[in-house]
């Protein structure tokens, strides 16, 4: 089998390497995979040293973390040191050089106001590795970087649950991704940060380094193995917690759309699911119907919201989905036992909420 990475110099032969995530195990080039991490201020540290040692771990045989069969540069305008959100310092180990020296660089978000500034040294960076068919890597809020530079234009961006919202309003023309773990559209590959870095890490290695490479990797950092990239990300708080990955995919749908719940037979078709079939599948997960969840899990947010703002009671109905007060009113007091506005005034005693989202008992 040809290796594609002797080919890697040009556009085209890059474009090749990343066009689908079922592509064979190349073997092992002698060449080492060589990666530039960039750190923007308030970086999150479990990204970057996640991904950094799942590179170390499949560079060298055993465990001898020789950068044998893979490399990485810690690269920064200037050589000062750059403070993760941990408060951390890590100092970067060579100032920005010609990116096609690299076969990926790889940016690491996390603490959102260390995205915002971009400098002009750092644009002009990422924008030549972009020209010259450098594929880019944007771990946790990395993606937001990538998105302000101008970068991620006709590409599916993969963006944490938790800041799936503030993704979409500062760039309401890109298509954001919050139910899987990773995301590689062609020479753009984004992350949701955390702990699936080390997947999307593994992903690489392996169309790199071969099969055998990435699953050392894995191993000796305790997971069992590969995950792909569509596997659901974790839920959020207000979401209940199944192991049907659709049921799940589906829950994130309606907590993304709280405002203007989206048909269920919209919701099942996202899915690839029929609307019947959708309806058993979340009655065996979680004990309810879709239908009867999606209003639950609204009007759980809105006992947060009365809770937790000053906004009245109508607004709130609005915002969560209830286009009639009226009917909010008497959801609400069907639910929780008691109005919404005695929630407001503190005249409910907290032992006494209930949570509309518990599983029925028998």
């Amino acid at each position: 089998m040809a290796d594609w990475r002797s080919t890697s110099s040009s556009a085209e032969g890059r474009a090749d390497a990343l066009s689908g995530e079922a592509a064979p195990t190349p073997p092992r080039d002698p060449r080492p995979l060589s990666v530039g991490f960039v750190l923007m201020p308030g970086f999150t540290m479990v990204a970057f040293s996640g991904f950094v040692d799942a590179l170390r771990l499949a560079a060298d045989e055993g465990d001898r973390s020789r950068p044998l069969h893979c490399r990485w540069s810690v690269l920064a305008e200037e050589l000062r040191p750059v403070a993760a959100s941990n408060g951390i310092e890590l100092m970067p180990t060579e100032r920005f050089r010609d990116p096609a020296g690299f076969d990926y660089l790889v940016v690491v978000g996390g603490l959102l106001p260390g995205t915002r500034r971009l400098s002009p040294a750092l644009q002009d960076f990422l924008r030549r590795a972009a020209a010259c068919a450098v594929p880019l890597v944007g771990l946790c809020t990395g993606s937001f970087v990538l998105a302000r530079a101008g970068l991620m234009q006709g590409r599916r961006v993969c963006v944490s649950w938790f800041h799936h919202q503030d993704f979409l309003r500062e760039f309401p023309g890109l298509r954001a991704e919050s139910h899987e773990m990773f995301v590689v559209d062609r020479d753009r590959l984004t992350c949701a940060g955390g702990t699936s870095v080390v997947h999307l890490a593994a992903w690489l290695i392996e169309r790199h380094c071969g099969r055998a490479a990435a699953s050392k990797a894995l191993r000796i950092l305790l997971e069992e193995g590969a995950l792909p990239a569509r596997t659901p990300q974790p839920q959020p708080s207000f979401a209940e917690r199944t192991d049907d990955p659709r049921v799940r995919q589906a829950i994130w749908l309606m907590e993304q759309n709280l405002a203007s719940p989206m048909p269920l037979q919209e919701v099942a078709q996202s899915v690839s699911m029929s609307l019947r079939h959708l309806e058993r599948c979340f009655r065996q997960a979680i004990g309810l119907g879709p239908h009867e969840f999606s209003v639950r899990l609204r009007l759980r947010h809105a006992h947060w919201m009365t809770q937790h703002t000053r906004l009245p009671l109508s607004q709130i109905a609005l915002e969560c989905g209830f286009g009639d007060s009226a009917g909010f009113s008497r959801r609400f007091r069907e639910v929780f036992g008691y109005p919404a506005s005695a929630l407001r005034r503190g005249k409910v005693d907290a032992l006494a909420m209930s949570d509309p989202l518990a599983l029925p008992t028998t």
